[in-house]
């Protein structure tokens, strides 16, 4: 997962006879796109259309959504510009500008300590991030990386006109459901296109990916360009400690208990169900996730490994004593903070932490409400004194989600915050006083009803005139979140601050430390921890041996007629069991490479050495899941759609002609090779 401005040529060159050029991966990375709320895309026309995964655009699936027609799992095609719908409070992000911070920021954070540190970190950045963003469509990120060894600044071009082009159906993009997931053999189209438009017309732009016209083969080398969201590897045993003992283990006990609610609730009739999947599909998701996480650290083997690479270092750093005075301390610094973070954590997650645990239920009237109570509250002090959040170069992003139109599923919302509020009661207990101040004498039930019928702002308008009006018009309102808000905010604020006085300074500060160790010692020979940010990744076709059989780096079309049993999740829409004799069987359908990605990373385009599109990433094989923590290339396998299979489906079985103009120039799709 290299950064773009660091890859190592040299290493390509002599791993696999190929060295890019400048032009090639500037071409690739303008080409590349973060989608959505962290995913990833790639341009593959000069009309801004854009290719990224289903399951990455289920949020405007879901938005654009009604009793009538369940965009989430129902066939949408535009047959024409006019057709596509405005995905509401979604943004396509196209890298345009990398620079080196580090000098500043570590300048502006020179011999401070706890607060102090934490202070000047975040005022600093945010004056970088708005110098940086002075033109409208800009925005700006400082993206830390080697854990505070290195501070960048990504500049990106901003699309927030973004339309719904083409999603097919959830059997087909999800084929094989919950029991599939993470797991090879796959036969999934899990993608949707969309479009980019800016000033009411499509993006024009001249970096975009060409589909490949000969197609990928076994040993071939692959580049992946994306997103990937966020790995561990780097940390040391206390942070790995906690993670396993703490954070994973209260996220899994939590994901299960809301799964069993979901699935309840969505028994209860059929529109239910429909409200209901997306969020279920969510959950069995990352529930399965953190759960190959948990696994991963939990293996006494693994996690000696992880050890003896701690021990390497620090043995080294104190033989030095120049490398033992400036980082020495460092490891037990930490250490300390994460037995503090411990013991705040579970009050944190419920009282500060809205998105801390994937386990938490969120309402989006509460989110609404805290965003609208804060925003009064930051907006009108210095750009560099505010909550890191609401700092300028910010706030474009957070209007946007704000004041995203969409449907509001009221019997939904309120089951869910009751569910919260029960969960929150149990957690914290009866007698806490954030609990006393939330609940009062009401049962969540209640509570929930009265919140949300007590509440206006599922209307767009109302939130604006909210936005607007600033303190004086949240003073004023009788919303009922926006009082709950008001209510809990001096709890909340004062959580945070503990947090961002004794843990994560202490943590930044010293993790900082231990970067400059690595490099002393190592030197930089190894790609940072995933953080979000655009990275390139570069790897092979292959598939891996497991239990003495060698598992095949492709699938072919055919083996979806034979793995579908008409039942879900093994039931394939209509559309491909009646255009079943049309198709190549032996067209090449999903395919595993050893690039090393991890979540962030779905979406992203796959290319051949001539930097031209051969697949879509969807997934990675069941021992991917550790792969937060560390990499096996042995194991390890990222899984792909394959291109020939994209122009299959939508040449053969959905007719999508104005699609396939655009990818290839012609109407009729020039599919490559069916042969791997």
């Amino acid at each position: 997962m290299w950064p773009f401005n660091h890859l190592p040529r040299a290493e390509l060159k002599r791993k696999y006879g190929f060295e890019p050029s400048d032009s090639w991966l500037a071409h690739l990375r303008r080409s590349s796109l973060r989608v959505g709320g962290g995913c990833s895309g790639s341009f593959v026309s000069s009309s801004g259309l854009t290719l990224t995964n289903h399951h990455c655009a289920q949020e405007c699936l879901s938005r654009l959504s009604t009793p009538q027609h369940d965009y989430t799992q129902k066939l949408f095609y535009a047959k024409t510009a006019a057709e596509e719908r405005v995905c509401p409070g979604y943004e396509i992000l196209q890298l345009s500008e990398i620079s080196d911070v580090t000098a500043r920021l570590q300048k502006a954070t020179h011999g401070l300590a706890g607060e102090a540190f934490h202070t000047a970190m975040r005022a600093e950045s945010a004056r970088i991030e708005k110098e940086c963003a002075q033109a409208v469509g800009i925005k700006c990120d400082v993206v830390s990386l080697y854990h505070g060894g290195l501070y960048e600044l990504y500049q990106y071009h901003r699309y927030e006109d973004v339309r719904l082009v083409f999603a097919p159906e959830a059997e087909i993009a999800f084929f094989g459901g919950d029991p599939d997931n993470f797991n090879f053999p796959r036969y999934d189209l899990d993608l949707t296109f969309l479009r980019a438009y800016e000033q009411g017309r499509p993006v024009q732009t001249s970096d975009y990916l060409s589909f490949a016209h000969v197609g990928l083969k076994a040993n071939d080398i692959t580049f992946v360009s994306g997103n990937p969201g966020s790995t561990s590897r780097l940390l040391t045993i206390a942070q790995f400690e906690y993670l396993r003992d703490h954070q994973l283990f209260e996220a899994l006990l939590g994901l299960a208990r809301y799964r069993g609610f979901l699935t309840e609730y969505g028994k209860r009739d059929p529109e239910a169900k429909r409200v209901s999947s997306s969020e279920l599909f969510w959950v069995e998701n990352v529930f399965k996730a953190i759960r190959g996480e948990q696994q991963a650290l939990s293996d006494k083997a693994f996690f000696e490994g992880l050890r003896a690479r701690e021990r390497d270092l620090r043995s080294r750093v104190a033989a030095d004593p120049v490398l033992k005075s400036k980082y020495g301390g460092a490891w037990a610094a930490i250490e300390k903070a994460q037995a503090r973070q411990a013991e705040l954590a579970k009050e944190y997650s419920w009282i500060e932490g809205s998105d801390s645990r994937p386990s938490r239920v969120i309402s989006p009237f509460l989110v609404w409400a805290r965003q609208l109570v804060r925003a009064a509250e930051e907006r009108p002090k210095k750009n560099e004194d505010r909550l890191e959040e609401y700092a300028d170069a910010q706030l474009p992003s957070l209007e946007q989600r704000l004041f995203a139109q969409g449907p509001i599923k009221i019997q939904f919302e309120i089951a869910k915050l009751a569910y919260d509020l029960g969960v929150l009661r149990e957690d914290l207990g009866v007698d806490h006083p954030f609990v006393e101040k939330v609940l009062g004498k009401s049962s969540p039930l209640e509570l929930a009803t009265a919140l949300i019928k007590g509440s206006s702002l599922q209307s767009v308008a109302g939130r604006k005139r909210l936005f607007a009006g600033g303190k004086a018009a949240i003073a004023a309102s009788k919303d009922r979140m926006i009082q709950l808000a008001l209510a809990i905010e001096p709890d909340a604020r004062a959580i945070r601050a503990r947090v961002e006085e004794e843990i994560e300074p202490v943590i930044t500060k010293n993790a900082e430390l231990i970067a400059h160790a690595r490099f002393d010692v190592y030197g930089m020979n190894s790609y940072p921890d995933a953080t979000g940010s655009p990275r390139l990744s570069f790897g092979t076709v292959r598939g891996w041996r497991e239990n003495g059989k060698l598992n095949s780096a492709f699938t072919k079309l055919g083996g979806a007629f034979e793995r579908a049993t008409g039942r879900d999740p093994f039931a394939l829409p209509r559309t491909w069991t009646e255009k079943e004799e049309r198709l190549d069987k032996e067209t090449p359908f999903n395919f595993v490479t050893d690039n090393d990605i991890t979540g962030g990373n779905s979406g992203s385009p796959v290319v051949n050495r001539e930097g031209e599109f051969v697949g879509l990433v969807f997934d990675g094989n069941i021992h991917s899941l550790g792969g937060a923590f560390g990499f096996d290339m042995a194991q390890n396998r990222m899984v792909a759609v394959d291109a020939r299979a994209i122009v299959q489906a939508l040449d053969k079985v959905y007719g999508a002609d104005r699609i396939a103009l655009e990818l290839t120039g012609s109407a009729e799709l020039a599919a490559p090779s069916t042969k791997p």
